[in-house]
């Protein structure tokens, strides 16, 4: 039986990598964490961050709009729970949950492509968008560390001094939507059409050539019997401690927030002077949830290893873990689950 695990990884193209002191390599090149949900599905934190850490994603009327919209269009197209978003101006977090890589590798593709296009249409930036492939870490079943995930991202904009409250965010931001019951409205841009009028000499108006969304977001799973009412004030209370922290925190240091107007007047190409760089962990979890997310993680790897190994022997019948990607072998689906 698979067993459920956070990752592992690939070499180049796809090609089984050797695993050598808890790193992976293929001929010399380092490899890359597959994308990996345990069966059954998981709660997901998803972060995306722009090139070099450009402003790319700075907060934008028009931008704001086609975020939302690509969100709402793609939740559609591809339909995973989305429980909390925020979208800085050069990184964005998804917290999600979605019930296997699979769908959760085109959900982000699709997701990214869009942006990528609207950011180099609005910004007229050459280069690419994003920095590296999204990273997505698997939260545990608990509910201490699923709030602690969904306080981290109400928190962002403010913990970083930008703004004094999450309700502030100029830009795409679940606060209200979580903590005020008002719904993120977007729109999809077509710009297809958009440039075909404009080839035709018609309004390019990009608002005549766009279709409304609205993105709805799911309670966490830990909180998915809270009565929707009782689910919004406890995220204002989450609010309202996160508000409370930053401006004690912004006292100690003397520090004061930069603020949505010079926010929104940040130059898109322009970057932080200093990037705080921290590991990212292979999930959130803590105690005995950790001990057994590794424990099976080691079994994972062996499991993999072994049709790995059997499949580069010539031995085509062989059996990958479910909810891998085998070399050049379609995805290893698990039995259909239902939702939490």
């Amino acid at each position: 039986m698979p067993t459920k695990v956070p990752a592992f990884f690939l070499g180049q193209a796809g090609t089984p990598a050797k695993i050598l002191g808890g790193s992976a390599s293929y001929r010399g090149v380092m490899a890359r964490r597959l994308r990996y949900i345990p069966p059954g599905g998981a709660l997901v934190e998803i972060t995306t961050r722009t090139i070099q850490r450009r402003f790319l994603l700075r907060p934008d009327r028009e931008l704001n709009h086609s975020v939302v919209g690509t969100l709402a269009r793609a939740q559609r197209k591809y339909p995973l729970k989305l429980c909390a978003v925020a979208v800085l101006s050069n990184h964005y977090h998804l917290l999600l949950w979605v019930e296997d890589a699979q769908l959760l590798a085109r959900f982000m593709g699709y997701l990214n492509a869009k942006l990528a296009k609207e950011v180099h249409r609005l910004h007229g930036w050459s280069e690419r968008i994003w920095s590296q492939r999204y990273h997505a870490v698997v939260v545990a079943d608990d509910e201490r560390t699923q709030l602690q995930r969904l306080r981290y991202l109400l928190a962002q904009g403010t913990k970083e001094d930008l703004v004094a409250s999450p309700y502030d965010w100029p830009g795409v931001h679940c606060a209200k939507a979580l903590a005020r019951g008002r719904p993120l409205k977007g729109w999809w841009f077509d710009r297809t059409r958009e440039g075909r009028a404009r080839r035709r000499g018609e309004d390019p108006d990009p608002y005549r050539h766009a279709t409304p969304e609205t993105l709805h977001l799911e309670p966490l799973p830990c909180w998915r019997h809270l009565p929707p009412k009782e689910y919004r004030r406890r995220v204002a209370e989450l609010i309202e401690t996160i508000v409370e922290d930053a401006a004690a925190d912004r006292r100690r240091r003397g520090a004061s927030v930069l603020g949505a107007r010079a926010v929104r007047r940040q130059d898109p190409y322009a970057r932080p002077e200093r990037a705080e760089r921290s590991p990212a962990p292979d999930f959130h979890a803590r105690g005995e949830n950790l001990q057994q997310l590794r424990r099976a993680y080691a079994q994972f790897v062996a499991d993999f290893r072994r049709a790995a190994e059997c499949l580069r022997a010539g031995i085509l019948d062989v059996l990958f873990p479910e909810g891998s990607f085998p070399p050049a072998q379609p995805f290893v689906r698990a039995a259909p689950v239902r939702a939490p």
